[in-house]
């Protein structure tokens, strides 16, 4: 097992797109650990003097260009031996802000409510991270429980680049605020080296992510990656230390809750023994859908199980 660091520079990140084609920056080991750093946003979010800009956050602005509209990422990092039809199994186990301000912000018709909110505002918070809070621009103070908004594996060679914006099977853009230290993501592989990337750090949000961003801040997460070859996932599954967490990704909010609830269902039955339609009610008495977000062209649902029901017959 071997500790690896990968830092946020022009040479490590790429903005705005997953591609099969984009080589590995760094290449792992299953079992390997790996501290990433990531940025967030463009030169058009800095914040005004009074703040801090990361030394690497201001050498990729000035270096590079977005690829397709979406977000800054470091990686991709290749895991020796993966093949598609594999899992990573990436057990977080850290995840900190690495400056002192956030931003926040409107766009004109994004969100989820962009006849209401037809123009731009931005917001720059401050962070406190020896308090752990984050202080709005009013004053109100917030918990800071900083999670990667995106975690992905690269898509099937065929799909090309892909932007960022929209979460698909290869994970990406999920917006889970449950991807915290603790918990583990398991992504199904697509092209060889599985080629893993971070970024869109949030310092805290809101289920939905409804004005289409939350507090968006350059994090430092260690993950623990872990080939398995052992399992077979359509979608990406999450595990925290007391829930099963199944996810839906689609343009229509039912149709995504259709796929996380699909999921969950043969989850229990594989985890139990349980009939599917014992699984079915077994979801409708104990497992919460919620909306993960509603604003990334797929729209996200995920459905959460205590791990305690989960008893084989």
């Amino acid at each position: 097992m071997t500790d690896h660091r990968l830092g946020s520079s022009p040479e490590t990140c790429h903005w705005g797109f997953f591609d099969a084609s984009l080589p590995p920056v760094l290449t792992i080991r299953s079992g390997d650990r790996v501290t990433i750093e990531s940025i967030s946003g463009g030169r058009d979010v800095l914040p005004p003097p009074g703040f801090t800009v990361l030394p690497d956050h201001q050498a990729v602005i000035e270096a590079m260009v977005p690829r397709m509209r979406g977000h800054l990422l470091t990686g991709p990092v290749a895991v020796e031996g993966a093949l598609p039809g594999d899992v990573l199994e990436i057990r977080i186990e850290s995840v900190e802000c690495r400056q002192d301000w956030a931003w926040t912000r409107i766009h004109p018709t994004m969100g989820s409510l962009p006849a209401d909110f037809p123009f731009g505002k931005t917001w720059h918070t401050r962070l406190d991270r020896e308090r752990g809070v984050a202080i709005l621009p009013w004053g109100t103070e917030l918990p800071l429980t900083p999670f990667f908004g995106v975690m992905g594996v690269a898509p099937p060679a065929a799909f090309g680049a892909v932007s960022t914006i929209e979460p698909r099977a290869y994970g990406g853009n999920m917006d889970l605020k449950e991807l915290v230290p603790g918990t583990v993501l398991y992504l199904p592989v697509f092209a060889p080296g599985a080629l893993f990337s971070v970024g869109d750090g949030h310092g805290a949000q809101g289920d939905g992510e409804v004005c289409l961003t939350a507090l968006e801040t350059a994090l430092e997460g260690r993950f623990q990656i872990i080939l398995r070859k052992d399992l077979k996932l359509p979608l990406p599954r999450a595990e925290t230390p007391t829930h099963w967490i199944t996810m839906g990704f689609d343009p229509d909010l039912d149709d995504a809750a259709t796929t996380a609830l699909r999921e969950m269902i043969d989850l229990i039955a594989n985890a139990t023994g349980l009939a599917r339609e014992d699984a079915y009610m077994l979801t409708s008495v104990a497992c919460d859908l919620r909306v993960t977000q509603m604003v990334d062209g797929n729209k996200g649902i995920h459905a959460m199980l205590a791990k305690s029901l989960l008893v084989r017959r």
